[in-house]
């Protein structure tokens, strides 16, 4: 027989839950104006604008150390180089050898020399930045590119004339004065401009070129690099051409030089033909007008 088993019990009915009264939300009252002072800044707050970086390129290039050593460079070769070529061609020609000749010539071995250190300031202006990562820091300082580059432009270009017109001047006046027993003719007032500002203006647009090329390749050794080879190439290649056939590309070469370019500025140009008068200054200005328009373009397109 089975042994009967006892009644499971039931499960006892939930029982209700006293709810609990909800405690009103607190009011939070602001605190009194005047417990807490605030802040001012001193520093006004101004909408900036062309002047504020030319101010700061401004600072970047009197403060860089390259700076001073180029243009230190710059001074000795172009004074240098000017001076000790009258003193040398003074003292060996006689009174008849330099007879019609421009005293104010004989600075043209040392500009030509000189153009390399303009050149590679103006790579170095804007190319640096790209090599030490210092142009994502003036992108933040300053978003509008092309008013980026526009600055570091006319300061550069303003430093580069400024040196380069004190030095040829320099020299301009210490060549008449040493060769002033040597037969040579006085300068007329055109020569003096052309010898003087007329050549400064184009080295400080050369090393603008410099610049705006510099901002396109973004380094400075093949920024460099080209620019020596604008300046070189078309004259050594020119040198090398003897087929007759190439007769008249040779001569382009000889006359767009830009050796011979500055020659010109001191009515000594390699050619019969080709530019004259002011027309290198003119050449110079047209093609960094078009460099540095490409460079804006780039600028809006590129990343930092």
């Amino acid at each position: 027989m089975s042994t009967p088993q006892p009644p499971m019990p039931q499960a006892a009915a939930p029982q209700p839950q006293p709810q609990m009264a909800q405690a009103p939300a607190p009011h939070w009252q602001s605190a009194p104006a005047g417990s807490y002072p605030t802040y001012t800044s001193p520093i006004p707050v101004v909408r900036t604008h062309l002047g504020h970086a030319i101010a700061s390129e401004w600072t970047k290039i009197r403060s860089v150390r390259s700076t001073m050593w180029t243009l230190g460079v710059f001074i000795l070769l172009v004074v240098g180089i000017g001076l000790l070529a009258a003193a040398v061609v003074g003292s060996s020609a006689g009174e008849t050898d330099l007879s019609g000749e421009n005293p104010l010539s004989f600075g043209f071995f040392g500009l030509l020399l000189g153009s390399m250190c303009i050149i590679t300031l103006g790579v170095l202006t804007t190319a640096s930045e790209y090599g030490t990562g210092m142009i994502r820091t003036t992108t933040t300082a300053c978003p509008n590119r092309v008013r980026v580059l526009a600055a570091k432009s006319i300061v550069f270009f303003a430093v580069a004339f400024v040196v380069t017109f004190a030095s040829a001047l320099l020299v301009a006046l210490a060549d008449v004065a040493l060769l002033d027993s040597s037969g040579v003719r006085d300068p007329s007032g055109s020569e003096w401009l052309k010898g003087t500002l007329g050549i400064s203006l184009y080295l400080a647009l050369l090393g603008l070129l410099s610049l705006v090329i510099g901002s396109i390749i973004r380094h400075s050794a093949g920024a460099i690099t080209i620019m020596i080879g604008v300046v070189l190439a078309p004259l050594v290649i020119a040198l090398f051409m003897f087929s007759s056939s190439l007769e008249k590309l040779r001569e382009a070469l000889f006359e767009y030089s830009i050796p011979n370019q500055l020659s010109v500025f001191y009515s000594n140009s390699l050619t019969e033909s080709g530019p004259s008068g002011w027309d290198p200054l003119w050449i110079m200005l047209g093609v960094t007008a078009v460099a540095f328009a490409g460079a804006c373009a780039l600028l809006e397109k590129r990343d930092v």
